[in-house]
């Protein structure tokens, strides 16, 4: 797997994490809907998206010393 490394500030990383948050609520509410449709692909598809972007989100936290 390629990997990459960046350097930002820490209102950048802000940005990112945010930004990561939204994403992330979308396809939590995406999963919602999906479940109420009774759409388990969908619900399969997004939920692992949402975990996806948790898991970015969460290192990205663990790095900077903001772990909820």
């Amino acid at each position: 797997m390629k990997s990459f490394t960046f350097t930002f500030t820490a209102d950048e990383v802000e940005i990112l994490v945010d930004a990561l948050d939204a994403d992330m609520e979308g396809y939590e509410d995406s999963v919602k809907d999906a479940r109420a449709n009774g759409n388990r692909a969908d619900v399969a598809t997004f939920s692992e998206a949402a975990a996806r972007i948790k898991a970015v989100r969460d290192r990205i936290k663990a790095e900077i010393g903001d772990e909820d």
